[in-house]
């Protein structure tokens, strides 16, 4: 029995026009989806956003916001009142990520069970 060898990958194996690893709101933020989830029906304020985010940090949570802003997901809003108050928002950029996110959404719901399943069998053969 013969085996075919894949060809090795090569270092332009993602394209430029698909930059991975610049797309840091889908990724590099543990919180970032959880966040999105939180601003999908309206403006936030950050102390209504740690509520859901339990075990979330406020440095932590402040950072998220903030890279999530650089990217132009979400929006900061301050409003000159006393005490201040301030407000988070996705931008409509923001909102693009919603079907992504109900597509892995789905996908989970369906695929869970033989996800566990399959971490199950791993762990006893590796014993």
């Amino acid at each position: 029995m013969t085996q075919t060898v894949p060809a090795p990958l090569p270092a332009d194996f993602f394209p430029a026009d698909c930059p991975v690893q610049s797309v840091p709101v889908l990724g590099s933020r543990k919180w970032a989806w959880r966040i999105v989830r939180c601003l999908e029906g309206g403006p936030r304020r950050f102390s209504e956003l740690r509520v859901p985010l339990a075990g979330i940090t406020a440095k932590v949570l402040a950072e998220s916001l903030r890279s999530m802003e650089q990217d132009g997901a979400v929006v900061r809003t301050e409003y000159a009142e006393n005490p201040p108050r301030v407000e988070y928002a996705l931008t409509p950029l923001g909102r693009t990520l919603l079907g992504p996110m109900d597509a892995v959404c789905e996908w989970s719901r369906e695929n869970l069970g033989s996800l566990l399943a399959a971490r199950l069998e791993y762990e006893r053969a590796e014993r």
